[in-house]
């Protein structure tokens, strides 16, 4: 349940084929009446946010079910379990994707990068994002994605100047070439200009948005947070180079969400205490200078994280996030929906009550599908 005062927040890690994890964990958090007030997203949690924040309650799910159906093919059928036959059948999607696409996200150049004009977008990427733009362009409705309905943002990249930028509602309209930039991963896709300055995909410098949400903007009221990633800091040692090159994966995007979110717990403590001196301040010393830098970080308000992190299975390769069959797409789909299912149904999230320490984190699903060790 959400508690009274609260702000949902949905926040969206980049992953690729993975993010059908995501559209799942969304589907369940509707079917409980639960509908996100901020989106923040990265990649392709840009794009999910995009699909739900840039439409009416009643058709994001449609939406976000003909944006998966599009960019997948294949029947969702596994006559192979979950061994080796498995894993290779996923490493040949995998290969058909890199030299074909996903029909409605991306399309490889007519002419090679190494014979294109030098400085021109087919010299510097392997493929064409027009798919996706269409795609965007037909599946969300950027009037209501910039109603202020939800608020939504999205974090890039400079390609200039390397800085890390945030897109947000609150701030300017948003567009697709936005969302595109979001996701506008090197060397395969090529950046997207925004007010004369090119940008890829912000997981180049931080795959969640988290941060954003809780430092850079800083919250002011009670928040709900739905953390949605698709990468797990957490895993076996591997077992071949193939398992080395899939767990490589999930460490560099992962986002150390246990790390971040204990981090943000310690220094909301100091700004609960902060809150609470300033009440016990003689009158004669709340005009001194240090009093007020301790105001300025001061916050009273409560926030809940909810963790839901996909745990690939040992069949899935380092191809995990390009390997848009939909056989896996399902599989991921129904996770996110299990987890979240999961998570609500859990006695210590129906119980909860508001957070007496500032910040309270639930972790429900740790450990619900044992990760096993890639052969």
């Amino acid at each position: 349940m959400i508690l009274p005062g609260e702000q949902t927040v949905l926040v969206l890690q980049g992953g690729g084929a993975l993010g059908a994890y995501q559209a799942g964990a969304y589907e369940a958090l509707a079917d409980a009446g639960i509908e996100p007030e901020w989106i923040a997203g990265i990649s392709i949690g840009a794009i999910n946010g995009a699909l739900i924040a840039g439409n009416r309650p009643e058709n994001r799910l449609p939406r976000l079910r003909q944006f998966w159906h599009r960019v997948t093919n294949g029947v969702a059928l596994n006559p192979f379990g979950a061994g080796g036959a498995r894993a290779t059948l996923n490493e040949l999607n995998a290969l058909g994707v890199s030299l074909f696409g996903a029909p409605g996200f991306f399309a490889p150049r007519v002419v090679p990068a190494l014979l294109a004009q030098p400085g021109s977008s087919a010299a510097i990427s392997l493929y064409s994002t027009a798919p996706l733009l269409s795609t965007l362009t037909e599946l969300v409705d950027f009037e209501v994605l910039n109603s202020g309905a939800v608020r939504y943002s999205v974090g890039s990249v400079g390609v200039t100047t390397g800085n890390f930028a945030y897109f947000d509602t609150q701030e300017r309209r948003i567009g697709p070439e936005h969302v595109m930039a979001s996701g506008a991963l090197p060397p395969g896709f090529p950046p997207i200009e925004i007010d004369g300055e090119p940008f890829w995909d912000g997981g180049l410098v931080s795959n969640t948005p988290l941060q954003y949400v809780l430092e850079y903007t800083g919250p002011r009221s009670d928040m709900c947070i739905f953390q949605v990633d698709l990468f797990s800091a957490r895993g076996l040692v591997p077992k071949s180079l193939l398992g080395v090159a899939a767990r490589e994966k999930e460490i560099r995007y992962s986002s150390r969400t246990r790390l971040n979110t204990d981090e943000f717990m310690k220094r909301q403590k100091l700004r609960a205490a902060y809150s609470r001196l300033l009440t016990k301040l003689p009158s004669e010393l709340l005009g001194d200078p240090d009093v007020a830098v301790l105001a300025e970080n001061s916050c009273d308000a409560a926030v809940t994280i909810v963790h839901l992190i996909y745990r690939s299975h040992a069949y899935e390769g380092p191809s995990m996030d390009y390997e848009f069959s939909r056989l896996s797409m399902e599989e991921h789909w129904d996770a996110g929906r299990r987890d979240v299912q999961r998570t609500l149904d859990d006695p210590r999230w129906r119980d909860r009550i508001r957070p007496t320490q500032g910040v309270e984190i639930f972790d429900l699903t740790d450990g619900s599908r044992g990760d096993a060790a890639r052969s």
